[in-house]
């Protein structure tokens, strides 16, 4: 497996989830939905300092740094405090509008996660660590979208025609 073709591989998906999550955080209709965008877009650029530093190491032939990754573990909070403040009953009905856009979110992070778990399995040693690492921090946000959009889907589902 060549290493730095699934790094670079990887930093152009991060950037592009981050640009995705930015974009939509102006676009999405709820505040609380909006934030939750803004704060992973911030994650997302964490996951691209990391993954840059990933690379970084390669070419340079040292040691990967995985206590930054150790870090970004410990400190991410960001699905745990969103999940309970945005599961909110109120929030999700006025998230309805806002469905098209979480299943999009899912399906990104849900890929990203795919992606990682699938590398990880081919890597060994400090890789295969910090692919599990990036594949872990995407279950999260993968799990945080499915649950913000199965549950604002199923009040949308039993609200009278037109919202």
């Amino acid at each position: 497996m060549d290493l730095r073709k699934v790094y670079t591989y990887a930093l152009r998906r991060e950037e592009e989830g981050k640009r995705f999550f930015e974009e939509n955080a102006t676009r999405v209709q709820h505040a609380a939905a909006s934030g939750a965008f803004r704060a992973l877009a911030a994650e997302e650029q964490k996951h691209i300092e990391f993954i840059q530093s990933l690379l970084s190491a390669l070419e340079t032939g040292r040691a990967s740094d995985l206590a930054m990754g150790a870090v970004l573990t410990q400190s991410g909070v960001f699905a745990q405090r969103a999940q309970s403040e945005l599961l909110d009953q109120k929030i999700l009905e006025a998230m309805t509008p806002d469905l098209p856009v979480l299943r999009t979110a899912y399906l990104i992070e849900r890929d990203f996660a795919d992606f990682y778990a699938e590398a990880a399995q081919q890597a060994e040693g400090e890789a295969r660590r910090a692919l599990e690492m990036l594949c872990q921090w995407e279950r999260g946000h993968e799990a945080l979208f499915r649950e913000m959009h199965d549950k604002a889907f199923e009040i949308y589902a039993h609200m009278p025609w037109g919202g």
